[in-house]
């Protein structure tokens, strides 16, 4: 049997390696269109590859799959997130868990696994073509198979699907930051905000987690998880639109209960030196800024009721413009592709195509930020592999 996968990526490896595993009689070809294998699993997480996650505090998928939970569970059966990590560990790649159950190389290097798919290709006699665009099926007559893992990336060069769009959810930009046009909100760059509240007005899309701000805008895993859930919501909406910011998560009351006591504590002290919600000192001052900037050096004592509502309306419902989306290092995922309802599950072969496959992110599977998406790819193509053993 001879099997091309088009797609060097993550998901393209992970499914040739295993399929040479199940069966080494299996002739294997990658395509890769680009000069690189595996480009976006050297850049993740910083360089250190968030290879997966232990799901230890998902109870609903859904909550880290805005598409494709019902799919994922289901393909967890075969093959799951504790496979992937003896997987991983049995081919010599050492793991550990770090914070939110994300699962990094214990190098951390993301070139540990990279190192181990290149090596085993080459045990395995896997034939890798890179720069080698693939703009039509019909160029892959010569195969038995054909495994389709190119990712967000399913069209040619003149932007025609290799399988058809009648069977494509069009795939659109995931896990990216907002850009914003606040400059005293920009000039914070660098600075982190914990456990911040964001929602997309409009909308039932909430997040809570930390916030970055950049010089752009905001990211940070609030931000890349909200655009993710809001991801089809945000491309109609052309990347402009409000965000609702509750800066400190809390009601209105709590807000009230902290001020109040904070005036009776810190009474002789400036507002501006004596913060009582434990927010980084140069946003607690665009704060204030914000809503009293002729009054940012009066004492606790002197706050006015109506200063105090303004700071407590600005704290929990802060309404900031977004002008657009940035694109860059962190926009690795996109949501749509290839539709579930013409996938057989049990082969992830097209139902009335049974000599294709697909596995990865050119599937109708996203996740969030944590490494559900590598998750996916493993999980997809281990699935796809043993489909295509079971073929011949």
């Amino acid at each position: 049997m001879k099997v091309a996968i088009i797609g060097g990526g993550a998901a393209g490896m992970f499914l040739a390696i295993n399929l040479k595993e199940i069966n080494r009689k299996i002739d294997v070809t990658v395509f890769e269109k680009s000069n690189r294998l595996l480009s976006k699993l050297e850049v993740s997480g910083g360089g250190r590859c968030n290879c997966t996650n232990t799901f230890q505090n998902v109870s609903d998928l859904s909550k880290v799959y805005p598409r494709g939970a019902r799919t994922i569970s289901k393909l967890f059966n075969t093959f799951s997130y504790s496979d992937a990590y003896a997987w991983f560990e049995a081919h010599g790649v050492r793991l550990k868990v770090e914070d939110n159950g994300r699962v990094f190389p214990i190098t951390d290097d993301s070139h540990t696994i990279i190192s181990m798919f290149v090596n085993l290709a080459k045990k395995y006699n896997i034939k890798i073509k890179t720069s080698y665009a693939i703009n039509s099926l019909s160029e892959l007559s010569d195969f038995d198979c054909i495994a389709i893992t190119t990712g967000g990336m399913l069209h040619n060069k003149n932007n025609v699907s290799v399988v058809g769009n009648d069977l494509l959810n069009k795939p659109l930009p995931s896990l990216f930051s907002f850009r914003c046009e606040d400059k005293n909100l920009t000039l914070l760059s660098g600075t982190s905000i914990k456990d911040v509240t964001a929602a997309i007005t409009k909308t039932k899309f909430k997040v809570t987690d930390d916030v970055l701000l950049t010089h752009r805008g905001l990211s940070g895993p609030c931000i890349l998880k909200l655009s993710s859930f809001g991801a089809k919501v945000l491309n109609e909406r052309d990347y402009k639109f409000s965000l609702l910011m509750n800066w400190v998560s809390s009601k209105d009351e709590e807000v009230l209960c902290k001020m109040k006591q904070s005036v009776k504590d810190n009474g002789n002290k400036l507002i501006t030196n004596q913060n009582p919600f434990s927010l980084p000192q140069r946003f607690w001052e665009y704060i204030l800024r914000k809503t009293m900037p002729n009054r940012m050096d009066i004492k606790w004592k002197d706050i006015t009721q109506k200063e105090i509502n303004r700071i407590i309306n600005t704290l929990c419902n802060d309404e900031i413009t977004i002008s657009g989306r940035i694109t860059g290092k962190d926009e690795f995922v996109t949501c749509g592709g290839i539709s579930l309802n013409g996938v057989d599950l049990n082969t992830m072969s097209l139902k009335n195509d049974k000599r294709l496959f697909f596995a990865g992110e050119v599937l109708d599977i996203d996740g969030i930020t944590g490494g559900y998406n590598f998750q996916a790819a493993w999980t997809t193509a281990f699935v796809a592999a043993k489909g295509i053993a079971s073929s011949m």
